[in-house]
């Protein structure tokens, strides 16, 4: 064991999550939801504030050819991207990009920005920009079918995750992404597909929880109780609850739990892991419930969420 390792994680009851954040729970939420693994924000790192001041030293100071220039922008945005600048890295990207219009990675990253502010035509423009200058960047086909996906085209984002997914095709969370889009259009089948891939794993990692869970082999609590297995640092934490907290969103929304989904995304951006596809879009859920609800949701609108004895 790692003998930095401080595994700083909190239990509270999920009322008093909801009332702090200013979200109604279910009043007769199940035991599976009733405690919660909190861990300590992650910090940003102090080497990448370091590397954002010396960048933005040798843009200031230092004679660069334009070819330079671009990618020192382009450096710079990766670096405001990971630590939550977005604006900032969205604008650096974008710097880059008039130079160098060949930059595929950074049509890539305005694609996200694109897509996490829901300027979805845009999004796609920078993804096909992608593509069509690098046509095996396979995370560009991800992150366009994400943006298809919530631009309510599940249609398309389905090709797009199919192909993503078959680059790497026993990766759970691969599976996670085409199920969710592939449940907008058909649930019975997505079940159907979802357990074909998972019956097709070759390996047993934490990450299948995450296939049990939408499947029904695995209860809300029962997942929550796994999330600390195998961690051995905080950062390994942080990473998991991210991942974990998004997904039971995603799992409460499928159920029509949208209070207790709620609370999950904003665990899981309290988590401060901003490079994670999870918490990237755990805002825009929230953004998403927020446009549908514009009243705050009664607890009478609430089912209860599924209990661990089912």
């Amino acid at each position: 064991m790692n003998l930095n390792f401080h595994r700083t994680f909190i239990i509270l009851p999920l009322l008093l999550i909801g009332l702090a954040q200013g979200c109604s729970t279910t009043s007769g939420s199940a035991s599976g939801i009733s405690n919660l693994v909190i861990a300590e924000p992650m910090a940003i790192n102090p080497q990448s504030e370091l590397a954002l001041a010396r960048l933005s030293e040798i843009l200031q100071r230092v004679e660069v050819t334009e070819e330079q220039r671009a990618k020192l922008f382009y450096d710079r945005g990766v670096i405001f991207d990971s630590v939550g600048l977005r604006s900032l890295a969205s604008f650096d990207f974008q710097r880059a990009l008039r130079i160098r219009p060949d930059l595929v990675d950074a049509y890539n990253f305005m694609g996200i920005h694109h897509t996490q502010r829901q300027e979805f035509n845009l999004a796609y423009e920078a993804f096909d920009s992608a593509i069509e200058l690098e046509p095996d960047h396979q995370y560009a086909y991800l992150n366009r079918g994400i943006a298809l996906y919530y631009g309510g085209r599940p249609e398309m984002a389905v090709k797009d995750i199919e192909k993503f997914q078959l680059q790497e095709q026993y990766d759970p969370y691969r599976m996670a992404w085409l199920y969710l889009v592939e449940y907008e259009i058909d649930p019975q089948a997505a079940q159907q597909h979802l357990q074909d891939n998972y019956d097709s794993l070759p390996h047993n990692s934490w990450a299948n929880n995450i296939l049990r869970l939408f499947l029904g082999e695995m209860t809300e609590g029962e997942f929550i109780d796994e999330l600390t297995l195998g961690v051995t640092s905080n950062k390994e934490l942080t990473d998991r609850l991210c991942e974990g907290y998004f997904y039971l969103g995603k799992y409460n929304l499928i159920n029509d739990l949208p209070n207790n989904s709620a609370n999950y995304f904003k665990l899981a951006l309290s988590t401060n892991v901003y490079e994670f596809i999870e918490h990237r879009y755990a805002k825009l859920e929230l953004d998403i419930l927020t446009s549908k609800f514009a009243q705050p949701i009664s607890e009478s609108e609430v089912e209860d969420s599924p209990s661990d004895e089912q």
